[in-house]
């Protein structure tokens, strides 16, 4: 399957919230990255037909998602920001529901399920009410609706906000396991998430892509750009708070800094391979952490 943006567009009261969005989606994890008000949900929402574009165009498999009508929707498991839940319902109750409303025949329903809940550890929670489930079993609950249909695209907005580091960490396995022979687009401004799934990164900084490429070419083009250096010091010198800095710890009496840096700016400092989170913040500046 591929999926196709070109020169997509979209303004809030005068103002670009997505820019010229050009890009070629095909099988496997995408990072749509960038800090909140970035232009991700807004790139999700067209796509998903929430929103109509003020220019561009979108393909899947060379043909306009506008002549697909609402047919398209079908390829598509989605889990929002903020999916809402029937609180009342209980786990295997909601699945039945999400199949009714997916059009899923009855015979293929109830294997599907069992093998979904199965997939996301929730066997043994198909009895509980969904009002009763942890954050974590909810986005658990939430990524196997999104599957019910099997989808060639699987779109997740923030999937982990929120969530411990535990439940963050088994989150991200499980979308590794949903991505064979699919789509995912994974829409977060927390880097850790995308950093060792994701085949490609989007980096999206006001409305505008600025950088796509897997997560080794991008850090690969920051070679030369960040610097480790320790200081007996426990004070940053005033010669380098103008620089970037990306980490900073206190060990001792002194400090230990990375720093983002076209040129050296210390005489002891050290080339260091950049990481995801130092190209984020080289491209987007240091409110994007």
């Amino acid at each position: 399957m591929e999926v196709r943006f070109e020169r997509l567009s979209k303004k809030y009261r005068g103002k670009y919230a997505l820019k010229n969005f050009s890009a070629t989606l095909e099988n496997g994890v995408y990072g749509l990255l960038g800090t909140n008000g970035a232009g991700k949900t807004t790139l999700l929402n067209l796509f998903m037909g929430i929103l109509k574009p003020d220019g561009g165009e979108i393909y899947i498999d060379n043909e306009n998602i506008r002549s697909l009508g609402t047919d398209f929707l079908s390829k598509i498991g989605y889990l929002p920001q903020y999916p809402q839940f029937y609180r009342d319902f209980t786990v295997a109750e909601f699945m039945d529901y999400m199949c009714v409303l997916k059009d899923i025949p009855r015979q293929y329903a109830k294997p599907r399920i069992r093998g979904l809940l199965h997939r996301v550890n929730l066997d043994e929670a198909k009895g509980k009410k969904v009002g009763a489930l942890s954050g974590g079993m909810r986005q658990r609950l939430g990524i196997a609706q999104a599957m019910l249909s099997n989808p060639g695209i699987l779109i997740l907005d923030e999937p982990t906000a929120g969530l411990d580091p535990r439940e963050r960490i088994r989150f991200r396995n499980l979308i590794s396991s949903f991505a064979e022979d699919r789509i995912v687009i994974l829409a977060t401004h927390i880097v850790p998430d995308i950093e060792f799934i994701a085949s490609q990164i989007l980096l999206l900084h006001e409305g505008v892509l600025l950088k796509q490429g897997s997560p080794k070419a991008l850090t690969d083009e920051l070679t030369g750009k960040v610097w480790a250096l320790e200081l007996d010091t426990p004070d940053v010198p005033r010669d380098l708070i103008h620089h970037t800095i990306s980490n900073m710890a206190r060990e001792g009496e002194g400090i230990r800094l990375r720093i983002l840096s076209d040129a050296k700016p210390h005489p002891e400092a050290q080339a260091v391979t950049a990481n995801l989170e130092e190209v984020f913040l080289y491209h987007c500046g240091e409110e994007a952490m």
